[in-house]
């Protein structure tokens, strides 16, 4: 049997405002808090974990890895809007009837690019 993903563990640089912003954003809470490495519960809407892991070097150059959280059609503006509100801020938006869908790459409160799309209609 193929091992499954469990979790997925962000590197930053202040866990405090990362597992409160991703737990916010997934709707989900912390499940251990060690002060440098901190674990949110499942998202409810499926998933892995998110793990936020406190490192004294600070981002450079674009994140290799990104979320694409998935929202119903007609759902992303409103989910954005959310996000912004949250502390996320908006890059850009992507996508179409030829991809198949649409999408806005945002940035949450330390810089990491991540997306919310949604089906193109």
């Amino acid at each position: 049997m193929a091992p499954a993903i469990a979790m997925v563990t962000v590197d930053c640089a202040d866990t405090r405002v990362q597992s409160q912003f991703w737990a916010a954003a997934l709707g989900t809470e912390v499940r251990v808090d060690f002060g440098d490495w901190v674990m949110l519960e499942p998202p409810p809407a499926g998933g892995p974990s998110v793990g936020l892991q406190r490192v004294p070097e600070p981002r450079s150059g674009k994140n290799r890895l990104h979320f694409d959280l998935a929202v119903a059609p007609g759902d992303r503006q409103r989910e954005v809007e959310r996000l912004v509100g949250l502390g996320a801020a908006v890059v850009g938006e992507r996508g179409g009837a030829e991809a198949g869908f649409v999408w806005t790459t945002l940035t949450d409160p330390e810089g990491n690019e991540f997306c919310v799309a949604e089906p193109a209609q």
